[in-house]
This record gives structure tokens, C-alpha cells and sequence, in this order.
């Protein structure tokens, strides 16, 4: 009974450090992960950037139309040109 508890006592420390040796050796590669996650930027990202940049401009547009023409049709013109002057 004695022996068991004595090679029982070691094996539970034993098993504590190979789960520390396994984290350690994940490590780096969970860190190398996460870096090429930060620099490259996925399609859903670039579409969402893309999509914020687009109504900022339609919204300096509207702004800037609103003040220099008068109707609806000319305000709607005036922007259409200005959203083909900026390229879209």
C-alpha cells in the first residue's frame, strides 16, 4: 500500500509538468498565429473598410451639395457628380 502511494505521489507531479512543458512548447507557435493575424487583414475587414470609407464620402457629398444647389433633382445631380469625381 505504502509503495503505491509512494509511486503514486511523483506520477501526479509528473503529469503537472508535462502540461506545463506542453504549453510551453505551444507557445510560440500561438504567438507566431496571432502575429500573422494582426499584419494580414482578412476580406471581410477590407470590405468593411472599404464600405466605411465609400459613406464618409457620400456623406461629405450630400454635405457639401446641400449647401451649394437648391432642388432635389440638382442636389441629386450635384451628387452623382461629385461621387464620380471622387471615382466611385
Amino acid at each position: 500500500m505504502i509503495r503505491v502511494l509512494l509511486l503514486a505521489v511523483p506520477l501526479t507531479f509528473l503529469g503537472g509538468c508535462l502540461s506545463t512543458v506542453g504549453t510551453i512548447v505551444t507557445a510560440p507557435v500561438k504567438v507566431a498565429a496571432k502575429a500573422a493575424d494582426w499584419v494580414t487583414v482578412s476580406q471581410d475587414e477590407s470590405d468593411r473598410n472599404r464600405g466605411r470609407v465609400i459613406r464618409k464620402t457620400e456623406e461629405r457629398a450630400r454635405k457639401a451639395c446641400r449647401k451649394e444647389a437648391i432642388g432635389d433633382y440638382a442636389r441629386e445631380e450635384c451628387f452623382r457628380e461629385r461621387m464620380r469625381n471622387e471615382g466611385y
